[in-house]
This record gives structure tokens, sequence and C-alpha cells, in this order.
């Protein structure tokens, strides 16, 4: 079958002393294959064999690396679409209320997920596409073409086709990585904005907590105050009851004098007993906290 026309990339191989000439247009045709033709005119089968093999990887090796380009072109309109979407939800985080928070941080985990997956599925491709091309280039080093007048080397042919797809994957892989950092930086200012907003939540409900803290505390000391007036009340009454009841007995004791003497000695020894309780249990929280 005949090669297309009129460009039709070649090479020579010097090192044959221009003993071998390959020639191929890089076309599939219709049963699938691409022609290359390989004119050996005084080469040895080693020299033969090693241009055939080459010549062959560059082939194979060129279509590995291609087959990422519909990848990347397939990724774009999405990852165009996300660096948009990622844009306005920054702009929102400048001027975002704490009531807008939960919904920027639920935004932004479901755009994150997305990026993780689109990264997980084009990072194998992309990454064996430059393997590939990098196959590629050091296989047409190995052939150390020659110019043959009119007509272009593969190594150019293939800088004009594979270069600019090899560009484009380089380039959405860097677009992917570039989006994630920055989804993973947006998600941390958020979170720290969170985090802070939290924080000042938290001191409000300490000083809340201590204010009630104080008023318990005057409100345990009044109750305490009343308690020891209260019981002493009855315990100078009780004294007063015994006091009339020696009267009646005989003894020459004045009950009213009885209890004013005793309403001292009775509030001391509530006050005093009131103040022992309230330190055995301050030691028992102390000795639980």
């Amino acid at each position: 079958m005949p090669f297309a026309r009129p460009a039709t990339p070649s090479s020579a191989v010097p090192s044959a002393a221009g003993r071998g000439w390959g020639y191929t247009d890089f076309r599939i045709r219709e049963d699938g294959f691409t022609r290359i033709l390989l004119l050996n005119r005084e080469m040895g089968l080693g020299q033969a064999g090693r241009m055939v093999q080459r010549l062959l990887e560059i082939e194979t090796y060129r279509m590995m690396a291609l087959s990422a380009f519909p990848v990347a072109r397939k990724a774009a309109p999405d990852l165009g679409a996300m660096e948009i979407e990622l844009a306005a939800i920054v702009e929102r985080i400048a001027g975002a209320t704490p009531e807008d928070e939960a919904k920027l941080l639920d935004d932004l985990t479901h755009l994150a997920a997305r990026v993780e997956h689109l990264q997980s599925a084009t990072r194998f491709r992309f990454e064996a596409a430059e393997a590939y091309d990098a196959i590629v280039m050091r296989r047409l080093a190995e052939l150390r073409e020659v110019r043959i007048p009119g007509l272009s080397t593969i190594e150019e042919f293939l800088h004009r086709r594979l270069a600019p797809a090899m560009a484009t994957c380089r380039s959405t892989s860097r677009r992917i990585a570039n989006l994630a950092e920055r989804v993973t930086r947006a998600s941390a200012l958020l979170r720290t904005r969170v985090d802070i907003e939290r924080e000042h939540q938290n001191q409000k409900i300490l000083e809340a907590m201590n204010r009630r803290g104080r008023l318990q505390l005057r409100l345990q000391q009044a109750v305490e105050g009343l308690s020891v007036v209260v019981i002493t009340y009855y315990g100078v009454s009780l004294v007063g009851v015994l006091a009339k009841a020696a009267k009646a007995a005989g003894l020459d004791w004045n009950p009213d004098v009885v209890m004013g003497i005793a309403i001292p000695v009775v509030a001391a020894a509530v006050f005093g007993g009131v103040r022992r309780v309230r330190r055995a249990l301050d030691g028992e929280d102390r000795a639980a906290s």
C-alpha cells in the first residue's frame, strides 16, 4: 500500500554509514495498521533488528502516550467548572456569617470529593503518558536521524504532533493538582474560621457558667446564713424549754436569762458545724476532680 503524500516523515541512521533508511507517515490504514518502510542497503542483521525495534517502539509508545490526550480533553470542562465553583466559594467565605459557614463547609467538602475523584481517575493515565513520552524521546535519540532534503524527520514530525498533546496532558495534570491544593487551603481557612467562632462561643459559655457559679455561691452563702439563724432559733427555743422545765422542778433559773446566754453559744456551735460540713464537702469535690 503506498504512503500518503506529500508529508512523509523519514529517518536515516548514520551509524550504519547511510546503509539504513526508514520511512513512515504515521497514518493508520483501513486495516488498522501503520506502514513503516525500512530500506536495508548494507546493514547487518543486528543493526537492522535494532532499527526495526526502535521504530516499532516509537510507534507503540507514541500511541500509548497519546491515549492520555482524550482523557485530558474530557476532563477539561469539569475542571473548568470546578475552578469557577471554587472561586465562588472563596468569594463567599470572605463575607460569610457564622450561619453561612456550615453550608460553605459542606460545599467545600463535596467539591473536594469531586476533585479527588477526578485526580484519581486521571493521575495514572497522565503519569503513564509521561513515561511513554520519555521512552519515545529516548528511542528517537538512539536513532540519530539525519535530514533527507525535502522530507521531515520522524523527530520533527513527533514534536509537531506529540509535543502539543503531551503539553495539554501536563497542563491538565497541573491544573488538577493546583485545584486540589487550593481546595485544601480554602477548607483549612474555613475550618480555622469555624474553630475561632467555636472558641468564641465556648468562651461566652464559660463566662456564663462562671456568672452562674458566682450567683450560686452567693445564694449558698445566704442559705447558710439563714440556716444558722433558723437552727440557732430552734436551738435557743429548746434551751428555753429546758430552762422552764428546770424552774418548774425547783431550780432558781430565769428562762429568759438562760435563753439570752444560750444565743451566742448555740449560734457559734451551729456556725462551726456548718463550716465543718462545707469544708468536708469541698474536700470531697477536690478529691473527685
